[in-house]
């Protein structure tokens, strides 16, 4: 069933007012598309039921049955007579359940093929894609990840970047090594009480967005404890919620208990076929709506889900950040 195909078609496209036949616009999209891989786990890599996919996008599913027929026949004549090969590289997974593995979509269609860190593309190479290295080495390259302060400091945080030019003037968007200079105003009263000012701002900022797309309201003078990321068991969101009960049943048991007011904002997306990563969102929703909804200690604790996290609102949650949780498991992150 793996290699389940359907009859040949054409593939009708217009480029430059001309019809192209299926060998050419494969063409045009290897040379297009390049794939960078975030995740060395395979319960993270995403994969989508195949009668769910049927059910939504027959067409696609029909143009995936044609590209994995094609590519298994190249991977028969690279590598003859290894059917346990062809059903590893397969565009459609057998085990527990047929699915469409999105992972090996990508990497079949892409010209360029990365991890986000030098030993993470070597891992990749090793073990999550090494089947595919073996027949594309040349494919395989390494970007290591990093933050641009364009995006995550200028245009997400556009008070603290006033507040920096003001400072030490424009030049450390593009240099870095400039931003030393803030050294010499670290025990400036006055540089201090704009920091803070830009800080709040940001606060006052997420809590209208978070107030506007859960009903949640959140006080900026809070602490603001921030896991904004994907869901997985490895980067802990349980660990996280678990603090939470704790708290909770700490001012239960004594409502004198004297603790800092915070407001505990999660987010991020499981992958569609992680149903303990679903699990986690689920619990820490319904841990929200007990902590909220209690008067013992919603005076002291807030919980709120993000919904649909993406790049965008992440300019918002990440710069209002006090507390940004980096708990994952050791070794893995």
């Amino acid at each position: 069933d793996a290699l389940q195909t359907v009859p040949e078609f054409e593939l009708r496209l217009l480029v430059d007012e001309r019809r192209i036949d299926w060998d050419e616009a494969w063409e045009i999209t290897v040379a297009t598309f390049g794939y960078t891989n975030h995740t060395l786990l395979p319960e993270a890599l995403e994969t989508w039921p195949l009668a769910m996919f049927d059910e939504s996008l027959p067409r696609h599913l029909e143009i995936i049955y044609e590209i994995n027929r094609r590519f298994l026949d190249e991977v028969r004549a690279a590598f003859p007579g290894d059917d346990d090969r062809l059903r590893r590289m397969s565009l459609i997974g057998e085990d527990g359940g047929r699915s469409v593995r999105m992972a090996h979509l990508a990497t079949v269609g892409s010209h360029s093929i990365n991890g986000v860190a030098a030993l993470h593309s070597e891992l990749l190479k090793a073990n999550v894609l090494k089947d595919f290295y073996e027949m594309w080495p040349e494919r395989f390259s390494n970007k290591t990840n990093g933050v641009t302060p364009r995006r995550f400091l200028a245009l997400a945080n556009p008070g603290l970047r006033a507040l920096l030019d003001r400072t030490i003037g424009d030049g450390w968007l593009t240099d870095l090594g400039r931003l030393r200079g803030l050294e010499a105003f670290a025990d400036d009263p006055s540089y201090q009480r704009e920091w803070r000012e830009v800080k709040r701002a940001n606060k006052i900022r997420l809590a209208q967005y978070v107030h506007a797309a859960t009903g949640i309201e959140l006080n900026p003078d809070w602490l603001f404890d921030i896991h904004v990321k994907r869901i997985h068991e490895y980067k802990r969101q349980h660990l996280n919620v678990l603090h939470i009960i704790t708290l909770y049943h700490r001012l239960k048991r004594n409502p004198g208990l004297v603790i800092p007011p915070r407001a505990f904002v999660f987010g991020g997306k499981a992958a569609p076929g992680y149903f303990l990563a679903k699990r986690i969102i689920k619990l820490i929703n319904a841990v929200g709506e007990t902590v909220n909804n209690d008067p013992d200690v919603n005076r002291l604790l807030k919980v709120a889900f993000v919904p649909n996290y993406n790049v965008q609102n992440a300019e918002i949650i990440y710069p209002a950040a006090d507390l940004s949780e980096q708990i994952s498991t050791a070794g893995k992150e």
